[in-house]
């Protein structure tokens, strides 16, 4: 009988693999890659026409000798490495380890984890692709070039602990530029109305929201235009002017691609981007079931695809009209690429291999998490088949003295998705469609409140909206959006608190430096489309050093221009009033991977540290202490007394010595403005230097 092997990345796999397939079949794992470019070097031969100088990964020999010895004992090897550009470039690497024939088409690819999957991808085994491995080869050359050639610069010629990376210090600028946005957003005062009537004979009242005059959409913006309304009003009749009944349907979402199933554990599950591909992959690469043994519940986890096959299809719209009746069963395969972008490697989308292991039943073989993520990924594949969820809306106009109001209300009539699948969208739908009313009818007036409001910045990014706008901007494909955002929070350029990404100063110093001295690599359109000359090369219309022998020498041209400047620049450490208890020296301000710290000139003689508190001219409102910097724990910069923690003052806004002249309290500097720290006040300056006591 002949013998057969199986080589794929990790033991998980092997363990799932193995059960599918005969006793004359060994399943091994790789572990991962085997050969990579070296870390003590750049690793790619520029005089060579760029060729990369790939080696084995250190602690992979002794994995490699045993394979080698499996690979004499086996008729055939299969390369089942996972479907993407990485797992193409595994086996590549694989089979020059092992000193495979290449002519023989030995690598297999599946989507899934299945005995139908598996067995399929033996018999329709093929050559390794070449453009895949190029395109990834391109990828980890562009990376490498960028990583060490400008991270050395910033750390010899600017500060230590400085680094940088070709997709992350885009993703560090778009930070970057909402932090800005944010600072300089200034608030606009605004007013709403609110109405509250009733119906004779009706108990339930009616909410209605002030449009404007002659039916005028009508921003109110002070107090005093509020209550001009409102005495306008008085003793006004409010008639239904208006009522439109109609219908709204609401389609069945999408399967999740690898972008769209981060962005939702984010906001349902509250994960974290990487611990969500963690636990992603263990869901893919198998799980010890009860009764089944290891089984692989999805589909694989990189993908931008929402296709599905019409077998997976079939399944799940047959299980639908058991559970939920056939009116629930979309009539067609919904989905499709509504981008109009490339979708890489044409995978499935994210879904369940098998929709009859429902989450109930394989709940008591899963970790907490493990079950929360794979119920997630199962209804809104189930949902994604589903018909849709169809509301009776009803829109009302009230007027009252040429004054018009209006409301809205809806009421779900046919729940269709929405049996499995909500968010929090579902839970505020009103339901009621307000039948009795009529158009003529004389309502009464019980109280129209008036409230203050103020325009609101835009959000800071959290990491589903960071994953969201990458992908929207075509920056990095499905397998880089987790350990980007990864690499920025543990570089400590980005901090994460309460869900929110927010820069540190060590983050800003990095930005400013790359804006300034290559502004081409944090150039957002440039990134994008270095993606899509990857994506040529996959396609193999694009030789992947074509793009390499473009790059580089641009890339060395602005390093060695920046060599120029940021000599220029660089900045001597500033001399402190702070004196060196140990040794008497004045300390010197210094520029660490946290930030700013007070060190002795005396090093290493002597190595005291002390924290830096910059001042910045301004008392405290509450104690007559310095306003100083302070950062929080997690290294995000904020405005707070000296005198802490004996006095609680702080802010995130930069304070100034202005006063506000309509209640007092201090004012804010925003966007070149100065804003009032108190927020039911809302003044704001026309420049900053109005009024300075």
């Amino acid at each position: 009988m002949p013998r057969y092997l199986v080589i794929v990345e990790s033991p998980a796999k092997a363990k799932t693999i193995k059960k599918f397939l005969g006793s004359n079949y060994e399943v091994v794992a790789s572990n991962g890659h085997v050969m990579d470019l070296p870390k003590s070097q750049m690793g790619i031969d520029i005089e060579n026409d760029f060729e990369p100088k790939y080696i084995t990964i250190r602690g992979k020999g002794e994995l490699l000798a045993k394979l080698r010895k499996e690979v004499k004992k086996a008729d055939k090897v299969y390369l089942a490495t996972d479907p993407d550009r990485e797992g193409e470039a595994i086996s590549w690497h694989l089979s020059n380890s092992l000193k495979l024939d290449n002519n023989i088409p030995n690598r297999i690819v599946f989507n899934e984890i299945t005995k139908n999957a598996v067995k399929n991808a033996i018999k329709n085994a093929r050559k390794i692709d070449m453009n895949l491995v190029d395109a990834q080869q391109a990828r980890r050359v562009l990376d490498r070039m960028v990583g060490y050639t400008i991270s050395p610069l910033l750390w010899n010629k600017v500060k230590r602990g400085l680094s940088a990376g070709r997709v992350q210090s885009v993703a560090l600028r778009i930070i970057c530029d909402r932090e800005e946005e944010i600072n300089s957003f200034i608030p606009e005062e605004y007013w709403n109305l609110e109405a509250e009537f009733t119906l004779k004979g009706e108990k339930k009242p009616l909410i209605a929201k002030y449009i404007g005059k002659d039916k005028n959409k009508t921003t109110v913006r002070s107090e005093a235009e509020a209550q001009n309304i409102l005495n306008e009003l008085k003793g006004a009749e409010f008639v239904i002017r208006e009522i439109k009944r109609g219908e709204r349907v609401r389609k069945a979402p999408l399967p999740f691609t690898t972008s769209t199933l981060q962005q939702e554990a984010a906001k349902v599950l509250n994960f974290s981007t990487s611990k969500t591909m963690q636990l992603a992959q263990q869901l893919y690469e198998g799980i010890d079931i009860k009764g089944y043994g290891s089984v692989g519940l999805i589909t694989y986890l990189r993908t931008d695809s929402v296709r599905i096959s019409d077998e997976a299809d079939a399944a799940v719209k047959e299980f639908i009209g058991a559970t939920y009746g056939k009116e629930y069963v979309a009539s067609a395969q919904s989905g499709g690429n509504r981008s109009g972008k490339k979708i890489q490697d044409a995978h499935e989308a994210i879904r369940p291999t098998n929709v009859q292991f429902t989450p109930s039943d394989i709940k008591d073989s899963l970790s907490r998490d493990q079950y929360r993520l794979y119920q997630l990924i199962w209804k809104r594949f189930v949902a994604s088949r589903m018909q849709s969820a169809v509301y009776e809306t009803t829109s009302i106009k009230i007027e009252g003295n040429n004054h018009w109001f209006s409301t809205s209300a809806s009421k779900l009539v046919f729940e269709g998705f929405l049996s499995v699948y909500q968010d929090e969208e579902d839970e505020d739908v009103i339901k009621t469609t307000y039948e009795t009313l009529t158009e003529g009818d004389v309502l009464e007036l019980k109280e129209i409140k008036k409230s203050q409001h103020f325009t609101q910045p835009p959000p800071h990014y959290t990491e589903a909206s960071l994953v969201k706008t990458l992908e929207e901007l075509g920056i990095g494909r499905p397998s880089t959006y987790a350990p980007t955002i990864s690499t920025i929070i543990a570089r400590r350029y980005v901090i994460k608190e309460n869900k929110n990404l927010y820069v540190t100063e060590l983050g800003e110093a990095v930005n400013n430096i790359m804006m300034k001295a290559f502004p081409s690599i944090v150039d957002v359109n440039f990134t994008a489309n270095m993606e899509a000359l990857l994506d040529s090369v996959e396609d193999g219309t694009l030789s992947w050093k074509t793009i390499v022998r473009n790059f580089y020498p641009d890339l060395i041209e602005a390093v060695n221009k920046a060599q120029e400047e940021l000599d220029k620049i660089k900045i001597e450490d500033e001399v402190s009033d702070e004196v060196c208890e140990l040794c008497g020296r004045n300390m010197v301000i210094k520029y660490g991977p946290h930030g700013k710290f007070l060190g002795c000139p005396g090093f290493p003689d002597c190595t005291n540290t002390k924290p830096y508190l910059e001042k910045i001219g301004v008392k405290c409102p509450l104690c007559g202490g310095d306003i100083v910097i302070r950062k929080t724990k997690k290294g995000r910069k904020y405005f707070g007394c000296s005198n802490h923690p004996d006095c609680n003052f702080m802010t995130w806004q930069k304070p100034s010595n202005v006063k506000c002249i309509k209640c007092g309290e201090i004012m804010l500097e925003k966007g070149g403005k100065l804003v009032c720290s108190n927020e039911n006040c809302g003044y704001v300056t026309a420049d900053k230097n109005e009024n300075v006591d």
